[in-house]
């Protein structure tokens, strides 16, 4: 075997060895090439000489790089790799190792010389490494790297000490994990570092009384944005607020996380008052509201935040839930709200995965029923419309408040069957009321945008109302300002369809979106409902009182009919009379009944 042959064997043994059994074996090779070196005749000799071109050639295709120093740190040798690293020519023997090679050492830029001449002296030790360090290269390119250093001394000479440095390049393993710990966009650690670290901080809890707490921040409705500025632009806004966040971390000590596309994650330790952790999260509300212009207009954001914290909250392990189902229970609330989980909040909380999964059973058992809440006009207070809400009567829990169950249908998509379920048992009770002579009465029906979404909403509506041989003019569709603005478009379309059928279209929760004037009236709805929030104060709150005037004033000036939810008192419908309001809802006149309750009203 010649050689070549023999050389071209050991440069594939090198492919596949681990860094530290890679520099003894580099060390091995080294000793036996100045070994040869020195017994050689002259150095002609020794260059001719097979075995020396075999180490020669394993040591210069080598990938990491090889240094071997003097005492006085002049260089010996420097495989191709080194020679790349240091700028040095070919004739590089016995050159002075230069200072522009910096190794960082702890926080600290030194001198690969120095650090050589440090390590190898301040202990007897003759092995040295740094791992995952950097190397600062003379085109100010920093290099993660690994770097083991040795001192060989001649055996029985005391004057002869070589210094051998192998560098290990790990610039392509360090890709990969950023691509596995840190968001593509923003650079920040993703989720999975996020669950990594906090493990980390759990292990070392009990040595502090301390609080720890995790805040998740959803900037609200940035998809909706994101469709009206661009994708270029909403991806701006992510790296201006990760920026933002960065900055503020290293004044206050959280570490930040960007966990989904629009989804941040804050870990925030040694946490000394809850009252702490608010102001921040109003600090960042007030900042996000506005940081960002595009072009020569400010827009505005806010966002949705949820809280948890240990031990407040619960254990360390279950922090990420629960600030998360913080932060839905701050999205139900509405846009810039923030949320804290805490243990009270789970005295009435009902297993979300056992109500997902009885919930699909809940149709066939009968355990969904309809009730109806008047809808009265303001002149007679006569109930001339009502609303169906949906109601669960489960086996184990009682009657499940709609609001959870409702969202929890609203997340998994299960909301679009609850839509069927309700359209279908509305009209069996409108053909009932027809065939017995009671008083005919439109009833307003919620809708979803999910529902919308399935692509043959109307068409499905259309084939119940055949089937059950129902006047389309008694029932009405439902849908949220924030809702109807989130697919503008699609959901006007859809609305215009119904309209032509001769189905009623609310607009519902009116007064707290961002729906502009130009948008109302292109938006086919007959009705508008304001929404109960700015009715709870309004007997008190003069500047309520003037916006509730306002809207019903708007929406007559539209040629729509304009409902108040929420009455609860004389006051408020006399008020509400003096502004013009045309239809009144609320527990003044009655709370949601059940149908064999509410017929009665229809035979009056």
């Amino acid at each position: 075997m010649g050689t070549q042959e023999i050389g071209g064997i050991i440069m594939q043994q090198f492919i596949s060895i681990p860094f530290t059994v890679l520099a003894v074996i580099l060390i091995l090779l080294i000793l036996l090439y100045i070994f040869f070196i020195k017994h050689a005749k002259n150095k002609l000799q020794a260059l001719a000489s097979g075995e020396v071109s075999v180490m020669q050639k394993a040591l210069e295709t080598c990938t990491d790089a090889v240094l071997i120093l003097s005492m006085d740190q002049k260089v010996l040798y420097a495989n191709k790799s080194m020679r790349t690293l240091l700028h040095l020519h070919e004739k590089y023997e016995n050159s002075i190792l230069n200072n522009t090679l910096k190794v960082k050492v702890g926080k600290e830029w030194r001198t690969l010389g120095r650090v050589i001449k440090e390590k190898l002296s301040e202990s007897e030790a003759s092995h040295f490494t740094l791992l995952r360090t950097e190397l600062l290269t003379q085109d100010k390119h920093e290099l993660p790297v690994d770097i083991c250093i040795d001192r060989i001394e001649e055996e029985g000479v005391s004057s002869l000490v070589w210094s051998i440095v192998s560098i290990h390049d790990l610039s392509q393993k360090k890709a990969k994990e950023d691509a596995e710990y840190y968001h593509r966009l923003t650079h920040l650690p993703n989720q999975i570092k996020a669950q990594y670290d906090l493990n980390a901080l759990n292990a070392r809890l009990h040595l502090s009384d301390d609080k720890l707490a995790v805040m998740v921040i959803d900037i609200d409705n940035l998809s909706v944005l994101r469709s009206i500025i661009g994708v270029s632009q909403s991806n701006l806004i992510l790296k201006k607020f990760a920026s933002y966040l960065t900055e503020l971390s290293v004044k206050t000590g959280f570490k930040t996380y960007h966990t989904f596309y629009n989804n941040f994650l804050l870990i925030i330790p040694d946490v000394k008052d809850i009252k702490e952790l608010n102001d921040l999260a109003q600090r960042i509300q007030k900042e996000l509201s506005r940081f960002y212009k595009l072009g020569e207009s400010r827009l505005h954001l806010s966002a949705s935040i949820g809280i948890g914290v240990y031990p407040d909250s619960g254990p360390v392990a279950k922090l990420f839930d629960l600030a998360y189902r913080a932060l839905t229970q701050a999205e139900k609330s509405g846009y810039g709200r923030v949320e804290f989980f805490l243990k009270e909040t789970e005295k009435n909380n009902y297993d979300e995965l056992i109500l997902y999964n009885d919930m699909h059973a809940a149709i066939e058992r009968k355990q969904f029923e309809v009730y109806y809440q008047p809808i009265v006009d303001t002149r007679n207070k006569e109930a001339v419309k009502a609303e169906a809400l949906i109601r669960w009567h489960h086996p184990e829990y009682g009657l499940v408040p709609p609001d959870l169950f409702v969202s929890i249908a609203e997340k998994t998509g299960f909301i679009v069957e609850l839509g069927k379920f309700v359209l279908d048992e509305v009209l069996k009770q409108q053909k009932r009321w027809e065939l017995f002579k009671f008083r005919q009465i439109v009833v307003s029906i919620n809708l979803s945008l999910l529902e919308i979404e399935t692509g043959h909403f109307v068409k499905e509506v259309v084939q119940r109302l055949e089937h059950h041989q129902v006047n389309p003019e008694l029932i009405q569709y439902e849908i949220t300002e924030g809702l109807a603005m989130q697919n503008e478009k699609h959901s006007a379309k859809i609305f215009y369809e119904l309209r032509k059928l001769g189905i009623g279209v609310v607009l519902d929760d009116f007064g707290t979106g961002y729906t502009s004037f130009s948008y109302l009236k292109r938006f086919p709805a007959s009705i508008l409902k304001i929404d109960k929030i700015l009715i709870d104060n309004i007997v008190m709150n003069e500047e309520d009182q003037r916006i509730v005037k306002a809207i019903i004033d708007l929406g007559h000036s539209l040629g729509m009919k304009v409902v108040v939810e929420g009455v609860e008192t004389s006051l408020m419908v006399e008020l509400l009379e003096g502004y013009g309001c045309d239809y009144m809802q609320g527990y003044y006149f009655s709370k949601p009944l059940p149908v064999v309750e509410f017929q009665k009203m229809l035979r009056q």
